[in-house]
């Protein structure tokens, strides 16, 4: 039988918690600081089947990477290993893959977490710089509420690798359902690897 540390990392590792079916589970619908919540005018009485649990990226510097994620983004790394890869379920890497995987968590426990992939050895060959600019179909936008936007925006052209589209800018979307309007400061900027990352706050 498993130990209950190691059934932990297990589903660490999986993106998910055991739970007793029709558990409601806790989470945060806070937005970081005070202030408005992104989730106002959501209807969050009933649970639906699925959490997004985390996002996973396969990166080419782990060093770089966390200096974005972790130094500029402020979230807070709580796992840190070398892992092998089977090359099969998750399709990247050759079976036998050594990497280092990261997983970073925001403020809630469950869900929002950022994870940090590294081919080591053998490392993956490199697409080269630079990469795509503008985005196309298929395109993801990662988007993150934060304390101070513009400190944070600042801070992360400091970052090799990262690069904003634009200045840090105030945007005002209308409200649900009448509702006051959503107004939001934050930039736009390409990670190390160029996936595309909105930094956002809400203002009052």
């Amino acid at each position: 039988m498993r130990s209950a540390t190691t059934l932990a990392i297990a589903l660490l590792l999986a993106g998910c918690v055991a739970h007793q079916p029709g558990e409601r589970i806790k989470t945060s619908a806070k937005s970081t600081g005070s202030g408005p919540s992104s989730m106002d005018g959501v209807d969050t009485s009933e649970r639906i089947p699925t959490d997004v649990r985390r996002l996973t990226i396969v990166v080419r510097d782990m060093a770089k990477s966390l200096a974005f994620y972790r130094d500029v983004l402020g979230l807070k790394v709580n796992y840190d290993a070398p892992i092998t890869m089977s090359g099969v379920n998750l399709p990247v890497g050759e079976p036998g893959t050594k990497a280092r995987l990261v997983l970073l968590n925001s403020n809630d426990p469950f869900v929002g977490w950022i994870g940090l992939m590294q081919m080591l050895e053998p490392p993956l060959a490199d697409a080269g710089d630079p990469y795509p600019t503008r985005l196309g179909a298929g395109a993801s936008v990662l988007v993150v509420n934060t304390d101070d936007a513009a400190a944070r925006c600042t801070a992360a052209v400091e970052v090799e690798g990262v690069i904003m589209t634009g200045p840090t800018r105030l945007q005002t979307y209308a409200g649900r359902g009448g509702g006051p309007d959503i107004r939001v400061r934050g930039c736009n900027v390409f990670d190390p690897d160029g996936i595309a990352v909105e930094i956002n706050q809400l203002l009052d």
